[in-house]
């Protein structure tokens, strides 16, 4: 694992190689082990590395026999044996045992199509010098990151944005698009970050550039839904452990110590499982829980960890997060409205004193249909035969109701058409309260953004296709939207804060294209979710955890808001740095706050205010330096369970 960087000069522009080395200094955390660097001409590579594989002797950039061929990698390639294999029966000479060089030689064996061949999570760049072709992918499902911009004829790129904004000149000037998408799902968008600028290459898709000539990006990979209905459950069960089973032994191929995070639900329960049975010594497991009795899975994480006699490890998590959120407005490196960041950040931390990899069970949900959203969805559809002017009518009544009455939003929803119903109840601010939330100009940029029309078109397009269904529909949304913009997101920065990696099996390509083949009955049935996963671990998993129901990552943020953290997050809100911005009404902010303090549960639309008032202090208020702010006084307090 590691932090990868580099500068193109596409004009023929020569690169400094100080400016690589000061975009991978930000990167330290991501590889505090050693460092690496080619410059030459105008390209210029760098990374930080977090040694994992052949710690000794992996050193990056690698590159082919004659150096013509030059690769940093971020990630892991886990079928890296079997291709090494294949390579050096056609006459590939390797002089590592690293899984990066295998990229080096499947590139001059296939070219772009090199990409096919891997399996792993991965963001990497590759110089021809022969071609004088920069090659830059990310991988499948978006596990890794992997930021670029075009400034005044150079190409730059990073895992992290900070690295980008360690050069004097990019400019700092937010996107008015990321910044609609941020307030109406939490995260920003999948091309876009929140620097005007600076994109995302996305997941399943390269970039290819060469001197004079401009960018392209193509995809190579998309999830097809094509549900198999010629085969019985008995044989989706089979399969399906079959597919867990081989994807597991490839994450735990390494050469350092290992672990996994264990909440207790079935996903990482079904991982924790399956390592223990290709293990021959206790698999260490790290859970979080807090002092609350709802948010608290610490008591069904111990009977999964003593089910399978695992080394584990708790920390309880106390309110006290004022410091802590202070420096996660640097790790998290952008604004980032999924408050579960917190307790990821913490297991993290608590998982990295003892090894430097885990695997966690992240993508389970989205497979196997395991999110409440999609029993609700398959209850509101019903709501469809209404007719479509009554629900006008209803909608109409609902819209004329005050905000935060009791019904209102209940008769907004219900008068959406099915894919637009079904973004609302994800969304953070809907039009109407955006337009009381922003101030001029403000409002007229961001509004004039609609996020909601691009996922409408998604999911429009995916219910359209003749192998297609609503739940596949919906679920091919989420794969492409909340996993890689919500889910992967905060768990690659909270673990990479503390120089961790995390490893998620159930996102291996090759089990996701298995999954898109189970059908819909057999994913969501009579109004249970994972039919088919909970049926491949009976036998395997406790009852218990299978058929408990279940209960999302979720902090405690409505009693903290009204408790500990109420005074810092008025503070902060209403404070003249953030009213000079213009950006925000004081005067709406104030509302929230007081509905927030009278019960009404806004946690996530305060959260989201506040994550974007830290990182405009942390990166738009001051120059972004390279190292990670130092712990706040009032840091996190936690203690061992």
């Amino acid at each position: 694992m590691c932090g990868i960087a580099g500068i193109f000069g596409a004009s023929g522009k020569p690169v400094e190689e100080r400016e690589v080395k000061s975009m991978c200094a930000a990167l330290v955390r991501r590889g505090p082990d050693e460092q690496g660097y080619y410059t030459k001409d105008w390209i210029g590579l760098g990374m930080r590395r977090l040694s994992i594989i052949d710690p000794a002797e992996g050193h990056q950039p690698v590159h082919n026999e004659n150096g013509t061929v030059q690769v940093v990698l971020n990630g892991e390639i886990y079928n890296y044996r079997e291709l090494r294999e294949n390579l050096q029966a056609k006459g590939h000479a390797f002089y590592t045992n690293s899984d990066t060089e295998v990229i080096v030689h499947l590139y001059e064996e296939y070219g772009l199509e090199c990409v096919q061949h891997l399996r792993g999570m991965f963001a990497f760049a590759l110089w021809d010098e022969c071609e004088h072709k920069l090659v830059v992918a990310r991988d499948r499902l978006g596990i890794k990151p992997l930021f670029f911009g075009e400034f005044d004829g150079k190409l730059v790129f990073a895992s992290e944005l900070k690295a980008l904004l360690q050069l004097p000149w990019i400019p700092r000037e937010l996107d008015w698009r990321a910044l609609a998408h941020l307030f109406t799902f939490m995260t920003t968008p999948a091309d876009q970050s929140i620097i005007m600028g600076i994109r995302k290459l996305e997941p399943g898709h390269l970039m290819t550039i060469t001197p004079n000539q401009p960018l392209v990006i193509q995809q190579y990979w998309d999830i097809n839904f094509s549900p198999d209905s010629a085969h019985s459950e008995d044989y989706f069960i089979k399969r399906l452990r079959s597919e867990l089973e081989e994807s597991v032994r490839l994450h735990m191929i390494c050469d350092v110590p290992f672990g996994a995070f264990l909440s207790g639900g079935i996903d990482s329960s079904a991982v924790v499982a399956t390592m223990a049975r290709q293990s021959s010594r206790p698999i260490k497991t790290f859970t979080i829980g807090f002092p609350e009795k709802d948010y608290n899975e610490i008591v069904h994480a111990r009977e999964v960890a003593k089910a399978f006699g695992t080394d584990h490890h708790e920390l309880i998590l106390e309110p006290d997060m004022i410091g802590l959120m202070d420096e996660l407005a640097w790790d998290l490196d952008e604004p980032f409205g999924d408050a579960s960041a917190l307790p990821t950040y913490m297991v993290s931390k608590l998982a990295a004193e003892y090894v430097k990899v885990v695997l966690s069970g992240d993508g389970g949900d989205e497979l196997f249909a395991g999110y409440d959203k999609y029993r609700v969805e398959q209850r509101e559809r019903r709501y469809q035969h209404i007719p479509a002017m009554v629900r006008s009518l209803l909608g109409a009544v609902g819209g004329g109701m005050p905000e935060g009455m009791k019904g209102r939003n209940f008769l907004r929803h219900i008068a959406l058409n099915d894919s637009v119903r079904y973004l609302d109840a994800g969304t953070l601010f809907d039009k109407e309260q955006q337009q009381s939330l922003f101030l001029s100009p403000a409002a007229e940029l961001i509004l004039a953004k609609d996020p909601w029309k691009e996922l409408a078109s998604c999911l429009i397009r995916e219910s359209a296709k003749g192998s297609s269904d609503w739940l596949s529909a919906v679920q091919y949304l989420d794969i492409k939207h909340y996993l890689p913009l919500d889910i992967l997101t905060k768990v690659d920065r909270m673990s990479m804060a503390n120089s961790l990696e995390v490893r998620v099996p159930l996102l291996d390509h090759k089990l996701v294209e298995f999954a898109a083949t189970i059908p819909p009955a057999l994913r969501l049935r009579n109004g249970s979710s994972k039919h088919i996963f909970k049926q491949a671990m009976r036998g395997i998993l406790p009852d218990s955890i299978i058929d408990r129901t279940k209960q999302g990552f979720a902090v405690p943020l409505g009693s903290w808001f009204r408790g500990e953290l109420n005074v810092f997050v008025r503070d902060l809100l209403l404070s003249q740095k953030s009213r000079a911005r213009q950006i925000f009404n004081p005067v709406y902010i104030e509302k929230l706050l007081q509905l927030q303090q009278r019960g009404r549960p806004l946690d996530l639309q305060l959260w989201t205010l506040v994550s974007f008032e830290l990182w405009c202090r942390k990166f738009l208020d001051q120059v972004a330096i390279a190292t990670r702010p130092a712990p706040a006084p009032a840091a996190a307090q936690a203690k061992l369970a």
